[in-house]
């Protein structure tokens, strides 16, 4: 299926986030069961009290924004929202990055959280769907015409089907449908997916771009073995058809975000040449500032 010049097809190759987010959701919920069976029904509403998000209550428990992400009222809420997270969160992943996913994912939660707060302040909200909603609009939004199939059987395009789950929501929602669904969390994880994908996650960047800069202050910039490779490396940087001095900030700080990643893994003896001459640059600007 095509998106622009691009081909999308489903796969099983789980991302590292993805996986942690499985593994994570699955084992909370396996833990509020046994808490459930050995200490009863009140042991499970303890749980769902603390790590639930209550607007009510989000000032004495904070935490609850992000802890009742990790929470399902029975194995089908799991299930359901595993699935979705299994099926379009590794594409999402690979095309963004495990930092940028996690952020997404983060973000499209707590927009569930703040819609209850504002508009549901009397309920109580547990469950991933926010953030679960938040990566199908984003696979919509990336790869519209990808088919998904309905039931394994009737293909809709991605499109259409987070088109028609944004117009079930905003009715629920606003028209006060009940059923125990926590409607305005799905409807603020999907606002907050818009709105961060509208802008193309610049207004996180600022975050972004003070991390990096940290890691570069910390980073220990690799020596030059002497004087003599020293000059030899300044004339090939003279002769070499790429200008790292030319580079902007932003983009400087992403391809040294990349080269730590890669002496992380790999050791300083891993980098290339030009890898290297990336780093002088870095040093270069920070005595000249």
């Amino acid at each position: 299926m095509s998106y622009g010049s691009e081909r999308f097809a489903f796969g099983y190759t789980l991302t590292p986030w993805v996986k942690r987010l499985l593994i994570a959701n699955t084992a909370v919920h396996l833990l509020v069961v046994v808490i459930r069976q050995f200490v009863g029904l009140e042991g499970q509403l303890f749980v769902w009290n603390w790590f639930g998000f209550t607007p009510a209550e989000s000032f004495l428990k904070p935490w609850g924004a992000v802890t009742y992400m990790f929470l399902h009222g029975d194995i089908w809420h799991l299930l359901l929202n595993m699935l979705v997270l299994f099926f379009f969160g590794p594409p999402l992943e690979q095309r963004w990055g495990s930092d940028r996913f996690l952020k997404y994912y983060l973000i499209c939660g707590l927009g569930g959280a703040v819609l209850s707060f504002v508009f549901a302040f009397g309920t109580s909200v547990i469950g991933a769907s926010a953030a679960i909603y938040g990566l199908m609009l984003a696979f919509a939004w990336y790869w519209p015409n990808a088919p998904i199939y309905f039931w394994g059987i009737f293909p809709i395009k991605a499109k259409y089907l987070v088109g028609f789950f944004f117009v079930l929501t905003f009715f629920s929602a606003v028209g006060g449908a009940g059923g125990g669904v926590a409607h305005f969390a799905h409807l603020g994880g999907l606002l907050a997916g818009l709105i961060y994908l509208r802008t193309d996650g610049k207004w996180g960047d600022g975050l972004d771009t003070l991390k990096k800069a940290a890691r570069v202050e910390r980073l220990a910039i690799v020596p030059r073995e002497d004087k003599g490779e020293e000059r030899a490396e300044g004339s090939r940087r003279r002769t070499s058809g790429r200008s790292d001095s030319k580079m902007g900030e932003k983009e400087l700080l992403d391809e040294v975000d990349r080269i730590l990643d890669k002496i992380s893994d790999s050791g300083i003896s891993s980098l290339s040449d030009d890898e290297r001459r990336v780093l002088d640059e870095v040093s270069r600007r920070r005595r000249t500032n």
